[in-house]
């Protein structure tokens, strides 16, 4: 559907024949930057990499080190860290918004657009060559009005115009750079720039002048040529259902196609789906669970089991890899190499989420404490350094730092890394059994693949890696596993109070709605899975050992702060994101979408009613604002901004899951929790919303994962219902929760509810008769009672958390 519509748009002769020969695409990597132009523009073509950290050296050579304080523009009244970073900047930079649309009118001149986010490393490279640079910012005062953008608090501006930019030259990244017409219709535009002609290709100050001679002589023709490609992106980005829902076959068929077109990009080296760069798409992992179950259940075991042993391999490797951070917990963005080895180092609490997650589900199929260890590992890593004293949860760390304090650049990843003789001064006499275990070397360790630091920027740096077997390493040394393992722990918390005080990296304390739904999701979840691990489970730092129920309170508090700052009772409406005060945005379908989800988790998992509740209002609002109600699916804005110039069906699972994706899903979970035309309704919109993306799920499955486990969600004749009844302030009750979460089952859904409470009574009786004639017949108040029910009957009840694993694992 996209891609045919990309070929019209290429079709527009003048935008193919001019804009094609701006920029075409950026290729990002941590340590090189390619960026491709067409040669009939700009000469000859070249491909030699460029070294961000020399990068920055040059430009510290070219700018003035008085620039950040020598100017103030406008931005230093915003409330975005990454408008903030850019306030001193000596380009007059606008926030988006009208004032900056009526001076490009009033001047008659392009506006230049830049995007990005606060902890961008090349948002931070191309700040410092152009944005401080005094001739750069001429040319941009001069010829063009410049608006600064935080796609985080704007992605559905971002989104029109990334869609632009990859539809007509095939790639997109942050920075994104567009230029527009006063009347906001984008003309041409790239990703990242470097400031001056080099190897044979134009820097930033060339393009501007072929920008604004374009502009002066060329614009009738730039502008219709930007019209059309809007409305061919408009009919790409907006499709209708053609039916009301996907055929049986499809329904029941796209997880395969996934799972195969997954298959066929794995790395049985060193796990993963795809080559270097490699990402940690939590979707395809969930996607590759999700199909496994459903092989086993159809009695294809092996293959099943093939499956399986690709996302645990995988799972193990990105643990293992320097992508983790082994001295304070999480994950980094990704990795540049193919090992898993060097990564781009900022931390994103969308990864976070998924994959505090996807490693619940490793340990839930495996009870292996590996798993377990890297999702408290997370989840603890959150705690310590990325949650507001009011609950809501930060959105990301930097990679970029200063080395010590008083340098006069920052360099990725400095927080980060070690030399052996700082390992050695800090750790003395097990300097060399931790340096053995984590690869560290004297000469440095970014040596396993060409990929990992082509430029040599690490030479005699360290980045951690496990590359050897626990039990082999621990014998080496002749102690015992958990000998072993103690004395890394102890280890670790030595190097993590030494990096406290180094430079930290920069944090950006936005607090966005729908990455907090994603944690809320996996704290919720948390706090019940973690009750299978054995009581002998001990881990080292930076695992914190609290006990699994703590984490439903960050859960909790999550959500009261989402509730309490960025939720409007009256209307029953969200905003987008906080910092100092809600944002100007209102919220998109993502923050909806994910939110509901973190409520269910919040819920299932013991939470008290009033969060499923909420959920179904929010379900109701997220209908009523983006929900289209003749061609199916969810717009991810409300429509109502003339400044978003197109209204977007989104389907890619990215490093994100879609808002369509997780709203059907979403959708299929309600109606089991519901009864009546309620239900029925959230089904039919399901069904509706994959019947607008039916091309996609049989032509490009693997674009859309979670999508396709959704189609098979939704094909499954009766989805898995656990009744819990009993007590809220019985401890038998979160042992039967537990319990209930303790088996692999993506379709399944958890409902508890106390008999004793008129509220949760009260709320049973109007949404799910059923449910509340349950808790009537299975009042027991010595007991917690335990029903498993499928294709309208129930199993006997049963009254102990064994005896509901084994019926849940029939």
């Amino acid at each position: 559907m996209l891609m045919k519509s990309l070929h019209l748009l290429s079709s527009s002769i003048f935008l193919h024949r001019f804009a094609s020969r701006s920029i075409v695409s950026l290729h990002r990597s941590k340590n090189r930057v390619r960026t491709i132009y067409h040669p009939s523009f700009f000469g000859p073509f070249s491909t030699r990499p460029i070294s961000s950290s020399k990068v920055l050296a040059m430009a510290e050579e070219t700018s003035s080190s008085s620039t950040s304080q020598k100017h103030t523009n406008r931005l230093a009244a915003e409330h975005s860290p990454y408008l903030l970073q850019h306030a001193h900047n000596p380009v007059d930079w606008y926030p988006w918004g009208e004032e900056a649309f009526e001076e490009a009118r009033k001047r008659d001149v392009p506006i230049f657009l830049s995007i990005g986010y606060s902890t961008c490393h090349w948002c931070h490279v191309m700040e410092v060559e152009s944005f401080e640079n005094e001739e750069v910012a001429k040319l941009l005062n001069d010829w063009f009005v410049s608006i600064k953008m935080d796609r985080e608090e704007r992605p559905d501006v971002d989104k029109v115009y990334m869609s632009f930019v990859q539809a007509l030259y095939g790639g997109g990244g942050w920075p994104l750079s567009v230029f527009l017409s006063p009347d906001l219709k984008p003309l041409m535009g790239g990703t990242y720039f470097p400031p001056n002609d080099n190897y044979g290709r134009p820097g930033f100050k060339t393009l501007l002048k072929k920008v604004k001679d374009a502009w002066d002589s060329k614009r009738d023709t730039l502008v219709k040529s930007s019209v059309y490609a809007m409305e061919e992106l408009s009919k790409a980005l907006s499709a209708n259902a053609e039916t009301d829902k996907l055929s049986d076959g499809l329904s029941r068929e796209a997880a395969s196609l996934c799972a195969k077109q997954l298959s066929r990009s794995y790395d049985s080296e060193f796990g993963g789906f795809g080559s270097s760069p490699k990402f940690p798409r939590p979707v395809e992992i969930q996607l590759m669970l999700y199909h496994s179950k459903k092989l086993k259940e159809a009695g294809k075991t092996s293959e099943a089991d093939e499956e399986q042993s690709m996302v645990l391999f995988s799972l193990q490797g990105m643990a293992n890899g320097g992508m983790h951070d082994h001295i304070g917990g999480g994950f980094h963005r990704y990795s540049v190499d193919e090992c898993w080895h060097v990564p781009h180092f900022e931390k994103m609490l969308y990864d976070q989420g998924q994959l505090a997650n996807v490693y619940l589900d490793g340990f839930i199929i495996t009870k292996d404490v590996m798993y377990s260890y890297v999702a408290r590992d997370i989840l603890d890593y959150l705690r310590r350094d990325m949650i507001a004293p009011e609950g809501g949860i930060f959105s990301a760390e930097d990679a970029d730092s200063f080395e010590f304090e008083g340098a006069k650049r920052k360099k990725e990843g400095a927080f980060y890394i070690w030399t052996s003789d700082e390992i050695d001064e800090v750790l003395g006499e097990n300097a060399d059994l931790f340096k053995e275990h984590y690869y560290v070397k004297k000469s440095g360790n970014c040596d396993l693949s060409s990929r990992s630091d082509p430029h040599n920027e690490f030479a005699g740096k360290n980045v951690l890696i496990e590359r050897n077997e626990l039990s082999a390493m621990a014998s080496k040394f002749s102690l015992s596993i958990e000998k072993y393992q103690e004395i890394l722990g102890e280890c670790r918390r030595k190097l993590f109070d030494v990096r406290l005080k180094r430079p930290k990296p920069h944090l950006d304390d936005k607090i966005i709605v729908s990455w907090n739904g994603l944690v809320i999701s996996s704290f919720a979840r948390a706090s019940k899975i973690l009750k299978a691990e054995p009581e002998s489970a001990k881990y080292g730092f930076p695992v914190v050992n609290s006990q699994p129920e703590d984490y439903i309170q960050v859960a909790e508090k999550a959500a009261s702060f989402i509730r309490k700052n960025l939720y409007d009772e009256q209307s029953h409406r969200l905003q987008h994101s906080y910092r100092k005060g809600p944002s100007k945005a209102p919220a998109f379908l993502d923050d909806y979408a994910f939110l509901i989800t973190g409520l269910l988790d919040l819920y299932e998992n013991g939470g008290g009613i009033e969060w499923l509740k909420w959920a179904i209002k929010l379900q109701d609002i997220q209908d009523e604002l983006y929900l289209d109600r003749e061609g199916g699916a969810y717009f991810n804005t409300q429509g109502l901004d003339p400044s978003v110039l197109l209204r977007v069906k989104e389907d890619h699972d990215g490093a994100e899951p879609s808002g369509n994706s997780v709203s059907a899903i979403n959708l299929v979970r309600l109606a089991s929790l519901v009864a009546g035309e309620k239900a029925d309704s959230y089904l039919n919109t399901a069904h509706r919303l994959l019947a607008v993306f039916e091309l996609r799920l049989r032509e490009m499955a693997v674009a859309v994962p979670l999508m396709c486990c959704a189609a098979d969600m939704i094909s499954v004749p009766s989805r898995k219902q656990v009744v819990l009844v009993g007590s809220k302030s019985s401890i038998d009750l979160h042992h039967m929760l537990s319990a209930a979460h303790s088996v692999y089952d993506p379709n399944k859904t958890v409902i508890h509810i106390d008999p004793s409470s008129s509220d949760e009574m009260e709320f049973w009786e109007v949404h799910n008769k059923t449910v509340a004639e349950m808790a009537k017949r299975n009042n027991n108040s010595e007991k917690v009672v335990a029903l498993v029910c499928q294709h309208f009957t129930c199993s006997p009840a049963v009254f102990d958390p064994s005896s509901l694993i084994r019926l849940l694992s029939k």
